[in-house]
Formats: C-alpha cells, structure tokens, sequence
C-alpha cells in the first residue's frame, strides 16, 4: 500500500526544509511566507535493518525497500478554511494523505518572519487545529445536507449516516478532532468515503534552533505534555541541520551527527512515529531472487497482504508459507528452514505479523 504523510503547519515553520531532508528534494525555500504554493511529493526510502540482515542471509539478486511518500504542503493560516492566504487550494492538498506530520515552529530567528509576530508553539498549533476542525464542518454540513434528503425518501445507508454526520459535527462544534472520538471502524468516516482531516493520526515534529538540539528548549515541555495530552507523538529536529546533513556522504554525516551528539537524522523518527500512528507493519518477500519489503496496516489478513503486491493474489490467494525474519535468519536459508519444518502454512485468516517473511500460494 502506498503511505502519505502530509506535512503541515504555518508558513516559514520549517516544512520545506524539513521535506527536502526527509526526500532529498528540491522544494523551494525562503524566509518568508508561501514559498510554496503548489505541493511538492517526494519518496523516501525506509530503511530496515531486518532488510539488510536478510539479505545478507539470503544473497538475492535484487533488494527493494518498502516506500513513504511526504506531501509538503503550502503553509496554514487564520482563515485558511475561508480561502485566506489561498487556505482553501492548501487545505484541499490535505485530503488524500494518510497521516499529518505538524511541523511546529520552536526557534527564534530574526532573519526569518513568523506570521503572528512572535514564537508560540501551543498557539501556532491552535490555529492550524481549528482551520482544519472547520474545513471538517464545512464538509460535515454539507454531506449532512445531501443524506438528509436521501434518508427521509427511506434510503437506509443515508439514515445511518446522518446519524454518524450528525455526532462528528457535533464533536466538531465543541472543537474535538474526530480522531479523539476513537470510533470503530463501522463508524469511521473513511468506511463511508469521507475524508475528514481532523481523523487523520498527527505526529508533531517540533523544529528546533542549532544551540537547543544539544540543549534543552523550554518551547519543549509544553508539546510534549500536549502530545501526551493527545496521546499523539512528538519529533524534535533541527531543519537547519538536516540541510546540512542531506548534503554530505553518509561517513561524513555520521561523524557530524556524532560530534554534534545526535543519535538519528529526522527520518528514521518520522518513519518510525508515523508507522506507529498509522499502525502499519512489514513483511518481506523473497519470490525469483528478489527480496521486498511490503507495508500494510497491522490487522492485514494474508489474502489483504498479498493484495499490497497485486490484486489478483488476493482474489486468487490459497494459502501462505510464513516464517518470522528471526527464525529465518537463525536457520541460514529458506531450504534449511522448510527442511526443519519451520515454515508454517497459514489460511485466509491468519493476521499478518510483523517481520513475517511469506511466500503466497495463489490459483489460476
């Protein structure tokens, strides 16, 4: 399956640097608001070291990672939702991502113009939360207005969403994103074709100055307690340093990483925290030499994940051949593996694990 994570935040917040760190892109880049006017979509890499370990192992001809996809998104402003600072071409950019990463600005910086005057994290976060809460009401309203007329001709789907439509704006007017209601999945916008911004799972990426990436920030113990608040992640970077870092060769930024006593770059945090709020997990092929990484959400059946490499598997899929990357490992090879009756034969119910390393049987 294809992940999206949006970045979003108000303008000259770091989301275009942070971007071109993530994708190693070319976003535009300026002190001063809606550099970006049109998207930018760049693709990462994730890197795994079970990936790297198996194919070790393994010595396949071919080794293909898993992908994330980053949308940097043009700068937020109060009024967005109304169209102010072309809020509404912005906002639509949101739709279609699977997650938003909330870049937040937490430096001060003469040189770079902060749109409210003064850095305030909390309230930067405010403003972008409740642009997007009435966009979702606008949204809500209006299809609320279509299905009422279809449910009082009798349409049974219509007068089951009405009712739903009717509790996220409810949740919305009294400013609750609808990814605080923890709904099921029977009662999630998504199961019926909406797509609400406020469902969407938020990791905070708090941007940091140079001197408090060693140090500590106090803008800092505020996000952490919202994000903890929200039970929402929280990543610190700096993007000034991430540019810096995107530009040297991998020896050459792990020694600055190390001098400058920094334990990973922003991407493995991202990829790490956006995995964990879209629940999504890996598996890995080995089928004709290639060995593959697939990500899918956590509660994938197998017939689901062989559907992430093409949808005939999973129309067609009969059983799978499944055995964990440690085991795997441990055994030296597939063939010392199968002769050790390690790999196990799972049907079309078996929840995809973690780690899983499958071969799929499918029919004609």
């Amino acid at each position: 399956m294809g992940t999206k994570l949006g970045l979003v935040g108000l303008p000259n917040a770091g989301k275009s640097t942070l971007f071109n760190a993530l994708t190693a892109g070319h976003a535009a880049v300026a002190p001063y608001p809606f550099t970006t006017i049109d998207q930018n979509i760049g693709i990462a890499q994730v890197a795994d070291a079970r990936l790297d370990r198996l194919a070790r192992c393994l010595t396949p001809d071919r080794v293909i990672p898993t992908s994330i996809e980053f949308v940097d998104i043009a700068g937020l402003v109060k009024g967005a939702h109304l169209g102010e600072g072309l809020g509404n071409q912005f906002l639509s950019h949101i739709f279609g991502v699977d997650a938003l990463l909330h870049v937040v600005r937490c430096f001060e910086d003469e040189n770079v113009a902060h749109p409210m005057g003064g850095v305030d994290p909390l309230r930067d976060i405010e403003i972008i939360n409740t642009e997007l809460l009435l966009k979702d009401l606008d949204v809500v309203g209006r299809r609320k207005e279509k299905e009422q007329k279809l449910a009082k001709g009798g349409d049974k789907h219509a007068i089951k969403l009405v009712e739903h439509l009717e509790q996220w704006g409810a949740a919305l007017s009294a400013g609750t994103p609808i990814r605080a209601l923890n709904v099921s999945i029977d009662a999630h916008p998504k199961t019926f074709g909406i797509d609400l911004l406020t469902a969407k799972p938020v990791v905070y990426a708090a941007n940091l100055g140079e001197t408090a990436i060693a140090a500590s920030s106090p803008f800092l113990a505020p996000l952490h307690a919202l994000a903890k608040h929200e039970g929402a992640d929280l990543v610190t970077f700096c993007a000034k340093l991430e540019a810096e870092l995107i530009e040297l060769e991998p020896a050459d930024r792990f020694a600055m990483m190390q001098e400058l006593g920094l334990k990973e770059s922003a991407l493995p945090q991202v990829i790490r925290h956006g995995y964990a709020a879209l629940r999504l997990i890996t598996f890995f092929t080995t089928a004709s030499k290639i060995l593959q990484a697939w990500t899918v959400p956590s509660e994938a059946t197998a017939p689901k994940a062989a559907g992430a490499i093409h949808s005939d598997f999973e129309r067609h899929f009969i059983r799978a051949e499944v055995i964990q990357t440690e085991a795997l490992l441990r055994c030296g090879s597939e063939a010392n593996a199968r002769a050790q009756g390690l790999l196990r034969l799972e049907g079309k119910e078996y929840v995809v694990q973690d780690g899983d390393v499958i071969h799929f049987r499918v029919g004609a």
